[in-house]
């Protein structure tokens, strides 16, 4: 999908209604704005911590984040 927008006066811009249509966007919905390149990307906040998350898994299915809790939680139990 792509549509055309144009910048206001103050830098605002308004997603297009088909766009928020299709991407379940609601009003007072946070969005990540991130610049790749010479493109301007906009990213509901959730979906940005998702790919995050995603960034923390192992080629192998391990997870970083799962694995630091458990070496934390090992060493919190040597010093009890």
């Amino acid at each position: 999908m792509n549509a055309t927008v144009t910048v206001g006066k103050q830098g605002r811009i308004v997603i297009p209604a088909e766009v928020r249509a299709a991407l379940g966007l609601e009003p007072g919905e946070e969005l990540r704005v991130s610049v790749e390149g010479r493109a301007v990307v906009l990213q509901r906040q959730r979906d940005a911590v998702r790919a995050l998350w995603g960034y923390a898994k192992r080629d192998d299915g391990r997870s970083l984040v799962d694995e630091l809790i458990a070496e934390r939680r090992a060493a919190a139990e040597e010093g009890d």
